[in-house]
């Protein structure tokens, strides 16, 4: 293992350097939403119901120029929101992105995830995106994050999947071989400028640029993130939870459960689905990705009990609970719309009628309201399947 003080002094001046994300600035809150920085719909997914309180603490762990901080905050307009990362040049776009955008209800701090514990207190929400994996310890890097998730917390974190970052990881290393000073970075990105430019149209690693990156990395804050980063540690499933147990948080689900169906690969041979039904969720996920390698990243959420789990299977409670539309939609109101994953969505008349219904200050039971608009049980469960709804129960 090498010097965390100098991978860290390595990383920072990368940053200084490159300062990412390179998002532009913007006089007005961002446009859209990422529900995984809405404190409700991110509560909602992981426990299936809207949370009792708003008024919470938000830890942006690695927050880098403030993308992932500003929504932070316009997301949660009762949240109080600290940022920190390491280098200070990315820090200062934060603190003036942030500014701009009147994303007021956040402090900024210079240190690494391993000095967490010198902000005070707890806080209900730590977001941590691409920042594990850039450290030369990360298992130390999340539970230092850990210690500071207050009881029904959430953390949302993002780390490197090695399986769809294969063709990057030998442009990395081809690039390192040819530097002349390996904590250049501006030369870092020339060099690899010129051997993407070099290489024929054919090659592998070019095919999965143009396929798959170099519409991002056309600017250099990205391609430099990318192919001149000096520290990096990929992901497969198995090592993945590794990080996750040495956290001592409860693995809540990753935010694409979509991809990890494993009938969308196996459903037209129902005998080896038998033999997936014998193994364990962890070897089920190792599967996927063995068989679809295109994960270029997880991104998941962990949570520190007591935190509710329900199941609307029953018609009772589901008839009892109190519902509310969705905080992240987009095209509301309207029929055909986006739903929290950008998804479009066409509602019939009835599941429009009913979700008219559903506004955040009414305390009509989702029984009661379908004594006025006679929509099916079935179809309210698929509107909370399509994140569509959020219901407090009774």
């Amino acid at each position: 293992m090498t010097d965390p003080q100098s991978v860290s002094a390595a990383v920072a001046k990368l940053y200084d350097t490159y300062p990412f994300p390179p998002e532009p600035l913007l006089d007005e809150p961002p446009p859209g939403y990422n529900w995984r920085w809405n404190w409700q719909a991110a509560y909602n997914f992981c426990t299936g119901q809207k949370p009792q309180k708003q008024d919470i603490r938000i830890f942006d762990a690695g927050c880098g120029s403030g993308v992932s901080t500003e929504y932070l905050v316009h997301l949660n307009p009762q949240a109080q929101v600290v940022g920190i990362d390491i280098s200070e040049g990315t820090l200062k776009v934060a603190r003036e992105r942030c500014k701009r955008s009147k994303a007021d209800r956040v402090q900024f701090h210079q240190l690494s995830l391993y000095d967490a514990d010198q902000i005070e207190g707890e806080f209900d929400l730590i977001n941590s995106v691409g920042v594990l994996h850039h450290l030369d310890d990360p298992i130390g890097g999340i539970q230092s994050l850990a210690k500071k998730l207050a009881p029904g917390g959430l953390m949302h974190i993002f780390v490197y999947g090695e399986l769809g970052r294969w063709e990057i990881g030998l442009m990395q290393r081809a690039i390192a071989l040819l530097q002349n000073d390996k904590g250049d970075y501006r030369d870092g990105v020339e060099v690899g400028r010129k051997l993407f430019a070099s290489l024929p149209k054919n090659n592998r690693i070019v095919k999965r640029e143009q396929e798959r990156w170099s519409m991002e990395n056309q600017r250099d804050e990205c391609f430099a993130d990318m192919y001149v980063h000096p520290q990096e540690i990929d992901y497969n499933i198995e090592t993945l939870f590794e990080l996750v147990d040495a956290s001592g948080l409860d693995f809540l689900g990753f935010s694409n459960p979509n991809f990890w169906q494993i009938e969308r690969l196996l459903g037209k041979e129902p005998s080896l689905q038998e033999r997936v039904e014998k193994l364990s969720d962890r070897a089920t996920y190792r599967l996927i990705e063995l068989l679809d390698p295109e994960v270029t990243h997880y991104e998941f959420f962990l949570g520190r009990a007591p935190l509710p789990k329900n199941d609307w299977s029953r018609d009772e409670k589901l008839l009892a609970a109190i519902p509310e539309r969705h905080p992240c939609m987009e095209g509301w109101e309207s029929k055909c719309l986006f739903n929290y994953d950008y998804q479009i969505v066409n509602l019939s008349q009835l599941e429009f009628e009913f979700m008219q219904q559903c506004d955040s200050n009414s305390t009509k039971t989702v029984g009661e309201i379908l004594t006025k608009v006679p929509l099916e049980l079935e179809r309210v469960r698929h509107l909370l399947t399509q994140q569509l709804l959020m219901l407090t129960p009774i």
